[in-house]
């Protein structure tokens, strides 16, 4: 079977897609899959993922049958997105791998695996954003300043001072 390797890493966080892409290799080889090609996005939290459309494009056209990710959070950002491409690939008959979680999401309970993990991680993030937004509202209420500290404006080297006092 010919598929793609796909990776997502953080740079901000200034992590390697080797770390990813190493096992990946191993499996494919351990499957005998045909690798394609490897495809990683270094975004930003909001950025665009140019090299998962690249491989969807792949897949759609026919030039790959499948494609196996690190976990399924590197391969899709919310519930919705995985559950749509998640009937897609089952609906076509694409073959998607979820390395971490041991999932083979072109068969049933593989499918069925996918959707408790994606909901878990949906459920997990939202109680993340309730307990961010109520320590928000506490430390308002508190009367503290929220955001990043205010820069003081630089010196100017241009007025001397003399016994700390500009003249």
């Amino acid at each position: 079977m010919r598929i793609a390797l796909y990776a997502r890493v953080s740079k901000q966080l200034d992590q390697n897609p080797m770390n990813q892409l190493l096992e990946l290799r191993q499996w494919a080889q351990a499957m005998r899959h045909e690798v394609v090609g490897e495809f990683v996005d270094e975004i930003s939290s909001k950025d665009t993922r140019p090299q998962k459309e690249a491989v969807l494009r792949m897949i759609r056209r026919g030039e790959i049958q499948g494609v196996a990710f690190w976990t399924l959070d590197r391969w899709g950002r919310t519930m919705a997105e995985l559950v749509l491409e998640l009937e897609e690939f089952g609906r076509m008959g694409w073959v998607m791998y979820s390395h971490k979680e041991g999932i083979d999401l072109s068969t049933a309970a593989g499918r069925l695996a996918a959707h408790v993990f994606a909901a878990m991680a949906n459920f997990e993030r939202e109680r993340i954003r309730e307990r961010t937004m109520l320590g928000l509202a506490r430390a308002r209420a508190q009367g503290k300043r929220l955001g990043r500290p205010r820069k003081s404006p630089p010196a100017n080297p241009a007025v001397p001072v003399v016994d700390g006092v500009a003249s």
